[in-house]
């Protein structure tokens, strides 16, 4: 909005910074974080004075998340208001990019939105139906991914290799809507302690903050040999947008929490984090950098498959991180270890760009 409004008036003076991504970018990291804060306390006491007794605790968790109860969730609402607001201000408003990912994360925290509320109303941690849900996301995910189509091509890039593997056509709309799917509900899963889907989330976003500005300057693409997007240099608007909303939420989530994320957030910043991803054609770097939820995903896989299968479980009890609860690790210990792994893992997939 400030972009068009300065364009119009010919970038004068001190308007001339917001001609520059960068500028942009972190006026709209600073603004999410000091909505964030401003909003969150009194947010917070609405939240609980609406919900009672706040996010259902699984019986069958960990005995210390029993304290946990009364908590409210649908906290990453506060981080969607953040990053949403934030990011209209300061973007470019002709970019298909933001706007697809705009879409994804508005359209993924609704989803999550509708799930929290039916937790909290039944007081059940069950929520809407696994078909359901995955039909939205499919329907937003799919839709998201044929917008950037136009402007970012249908090929195919891995890790490693210098140049497009292969060119998917339309069939492109279904891996990036899988891409994007299965990463919001992997983040989803991750989020089950104080912290711990939250930092990660940041370290992955400031890893594709570097990726989408360099994939959208030709210079730097054709340089290090990774796809050059016109355009997607804006996206970097929105992920420090939420970086600055995600530290925010860090503030009040920090434990004990004040607030739970729920699916509100989790589900809405995993499926940006996937689109992001898709217009960038980073698809599979995102599976390194964010490695952790996909380990926190597959071992919830590996654990019903085994258990169907066998009738054991291989881990005490999934997702992960709850199995190192049961091992005797306490929650500051499995989500500060979680976090250095996430940032050993962020790093790794930063250096797929180079080595082409």
């Amino acid at each position: 909005m400030l972009y068009v409004l300065a364009e119009q008036l010919d970038f004068p003076g001190i308007l001339n910074l917001i001609r520059y991504i960068s500028f942009r970018a972190g006026a709209a990291s600073a603004t999410a974080l000091l909505i964030g804060l401003l909003l969150g306390p009194s947010f917070i006491r609405w939240l609980r004075a609406k919900q009672g007794k706040g996010q259902p605790i699984r019986a069958d968790g960990p005995q210390s998340h029993l304290a946990k109860r009364g908590t409210p969730t649908m906290g990453g609402l506060l981080i969607l208001i953040s990053v949403i607001i934030s990011v209209l201000l300061w973007m470019d408003l002709t970019s298909p990019f933001v706007w697809a990912c705009l879409l994804v994360l508005g359209g993924f925290g609704a989803i999550g939105f509708l799930d929290d509320y039916d937790k909290v109303k039944k007081a059940h941690s069950a929520g809407l139906s696994g078909k359901m849900r995955l039909i939205l996301e499919f329907a937003i995910a799919g839709f998201a991914t044929w917008l950037m189509l136009g402007y970012s091509g249908t090929n195919l890039h891995l890790p490693f290799i210098q140049g497009p593997v292969i060119d998917l056509g339309w069939f492109y709309i279904a891996f990036g809507a899988f891409v994007i799917v299965a990463f919001g509900n992997a983040v989803n899963l991750t989020d089950g302690l104080d912290g711990l889907a939250t930092m990660p989330v940041i370290i992955a976003a400031m890893a594709f903050t570097l990726i989408a500005y360099l994939v959208g300057n030709v210079k730097f693409a054709e340089y290090l040999g990774i796809p050059h997007v016109t355009g997607a240099g804006d996206l970097t608007v929105l992920l420090l947008a939420i970086i600055g909303a995600g530290l925010a939420f860090l503030w009040f989530n920090a434990p004990p929490a004040a607030v739970f994320m729920g699916d509100t957030g989790s589900l809405a910043l995993g499926g940006a984090l996937g689109a992001v991803a898709v217009a960038t054609h980073h698809e599979f770097v995102l599976a390194i950098i964010g490695g952790l939820f996909v380990l926190e995903a597959v071992s919830v896989i590996v654990q019903v498959f085994w258990f169907k299968r066998f009738g054991k479980r291989i881990f005490k009890m999934a997702p992960i991180h709850h199995h190192f609860e049961h091992l005797g690790w306490s929650e500051p210990t499995v989500v500060i270890r979680f976090w250095i792994i996430a940032f050993v893992l962020a790093l790794a997939g930063l250096s797929t760009l180079k080595l082409r």
